[in-house]
């Protein structure tokens, strides 16, 4: 059987749709030979990517569950989070933004949304998106654009955390997904940049990426006010062994001190 592919300009890459060979219902979206994301048809509430799981457990944790919310999504990839947030919180509104024309179409054609998913789909710029926004605009915002210092840097500037989180509600919560390796230079960085907003921060990841052991993602969560009942909930949510940063601990790995 022939595997679907679509070549993407901005990119100058191939994207490409693949079944995953151990899970029936499941595909995995390609770009230039890299895997991207992981969509299960069958159960759009199962995650696969160890991130991507992390930023759900957030979503799940940070509202009564199963009430609809309002989420803006910056990096589209193959929409598993708007297809997680439907399963799970049915109703809700969300806006998913991609730069790359292509891709959407591509991804829609041969991984369709679930049936009555309400997302708007944009092909902009992740700043204009952000500026046009009414303030308090989204219970949710989250960015997955950053994969390194090499990815995404114009966007990786005190003034757009500012605007990121200008349009969320209050008690609403923004959740930034950063790929880096040691020392973490660049995750760090954002890590203080979304802090110096006046946000209380999170930091969550696998126990070795605090370390300095291992590369990989660090999620950022980010609200007015961070529950101190979050914190265990989320590593016991996984997945394991999962670390959550608050307090002196984020202050600590922020400014290069852990």
């Amino acid at each position: 059987m022939s595997v679907p592919t679509r070549f993407l300009r901005n990119a100058g890459a191939h994207a490409e749709i693949d079944r995953d060979a151990f899970n029936d219902g499941a595909f995995i979206l390609s770009i230039g030979g890299a895997q991207q994301s992981h969509v299960d048809l069958a159960d759009p509430g199962h995650v696969f990517y160890e991130y991507l799981r992390r930023i759900a457990n957030v979503l799940d944790v940070f509202r009564p569950a199963a009430e609809p919310i309002r989420v803006l999504h910056l990096g589209a990839g193959a929409l598993t989070l708007p297809r997680y947030v439907q399963a799970t919180r049915p109703g809700s509104e969300q806006v998913a933004v991609e730069r790359e024309r292509e891709l959407l179409g591509f991804v829609l054609e041969h991984l369709p949304l679930p049936e009555g998913t309400r997302c708007s789909l944009l092909i902009e710029d992740a700043r204009d998106t952000l500026a046009s926004a009414d303030p308090g605009a989204f219970d949710a915002v989250v960015l997955d654009v950053f994969s390194g210092a090499d990815g995404a840097t114009e966007l990786a500037t005190p003034e757009f955390y500012h605007l990121l989180t200008s349009v969320v509600a209050a008690q609403g919560v923004v959740l930034v997904n950063v790929g880096d390796d040691p020392p973490f230079t660049f995750a760090r960085e954002q890590a203080r940049m979304l802090q110096d907003t006046g946000y209380d921060v999170a930091a969550l990841g696998e126990v070795g990426m605090f370390s300095g052991r291992h590369s990989g993602n660090i999620v950022l969560a980010a609200t007015t006010r961070w529950r101190p009942e979050w914190t265990p909930a989320l590593i016991a949510a996984g997945p394991h062994p999962a670390a959550a940063l608050t307090g002196a601990e984020y202050e600590h790995f922020a400014r290069g001190n852990r």
